[in-house]
């Protein structure tokens, strides 16, 4: 590791010489199996598999050895990786439900001069996590942090999708509610990159369908297991895998969904609006569908809602 530094100047040294990182991160294991070296001080962000439990770096198991605690989702989970790599630093759990609670606790380690390890239940912490309000702590309180790079879902199933690579925004989980995911949806209508959300399982039918209702048949993919054993990648237009989910079930396993970016935008003709009006509001509000149009064809809102509303026989 290029080494943790803290902001403040520490106390005692001297001016002008440099102090060598003890963590440099270069694994030092002389004779086997050795402990590593102990890290300097600080909070570790380490990326965990996302499946296979080989895929972990020497670097991360390293700092998981020496740590002096492990912060993790589900302390059941995590301990499975523990033991597969012979790994006996306690843990302890850190979620949404107790961050509140437990994060002045880690702070307060942290400032005593602990190495602190966080990880979450697969692949790199902070992404979809409450890790990002721990970090946020130890900026505050100036306690240096650093990451250990390693898996990724998102990413995983982005480079498995065979879509445009060179700009993407990763979504999250859509709303579960059918109504509010479509408004959600409808946001992202005109951005210009690869879209990639998480989705659960029993909600992938419905949450694809209402992507091609909101997107229109764009390109997209399902990967689910990524790196297990059942690895599935699923290419198609939004509507043949709303189809396919619709008669087939919820598959097993961690579900990616990954959709095209909209085409270039250019100015559509009145004729071409109203298709999209017309579609779009089989399913949005007229507001909705509107704005969403105005977004996707590059036309004036205010011309696209008035045409909207001529189009549904209301007077605006």
């Amino acid at each position: 590791m290029s080494g943790i530094k803290s902001d403040k100047n520490k106390t005692g040294a001297k001016q002008g010489a440099k102090k060598p990182s003890k963590n440099c991160f270069e694994p030092s294991r002389a004779g086997g199996g050795s402990k590593p070296s102990r890290p300097d001080p600080g909070l570790y962000l380490v990326a965990t598999p996302i499946g296979n439990m080989a895929d972990i770096t020497l670097r991360a198991l390293d700092v998981l050895t020496a740590a002096d605690i492990i912060i993790c989702e589900d302390t059941r989970v995590t301990k499975k990786l523990l033991i597969r790599h012979d790994i006996s630093t306690p843990t302890l759990a850190y979620h949404e439900h107790n961050a509140a609670r437990v994060r002045p606790m880690i702070i307060e380690r942290l400032k005593n001069g602990d190495v602190v390890a966080l990880v979450t239940d697969a692949g790199t912490p902070l992404i979809s996590d409450p890790g990002y309000r721990l970090t946020k702590a130890c900026i505050e309180d100036n306690i240096p942090f650093t990451i250990l790079p390693g898996p990724s879902a998102p990413l995983a199933a982005l480079a498995l999708s065979g879509l445009p690579t060179d700009r993407f925004l990763f979504a999250g989980f859509p709303p579960s509610k059918k109504s509010a995911r479509k408004k959600w949806l409808a946001e992202l209508t005109a951005i210009p990159a690869t879209l990639i959300f998480f989705e659960s399982a029993k909600r992938l039918a419905s949450s694809l369908s209402d992507m091609m209702a909101v997107f229109g048949p764009r390109e997209a993919a399902m990967a689910r297991e990524i790196t297990k054993l059942y690895e599935e990648v699923r290419r198609a237009p939004l509507d043949e895998l709303a189809t396919h989910f619709e008669t087939q079930g919820p598959p097993k396993g961690e579900v990616v969904i990954v959709v095209a970016p909209p085409d270039a935008i250019a100015e559509t003709g009145e004729d071409e609006t109203d298709r999209l009006l017309i579609q779009a509001m089989e399913n949005l509000s007229l507001r909705d569908a509107a704005e969403a149009v105005a977004k996707a064809s590059g036309r004036p809102k205010r011309d696209v809602y008035a045409r909207a509303l001529a189009l549904s026989g209301k007077q605006g």
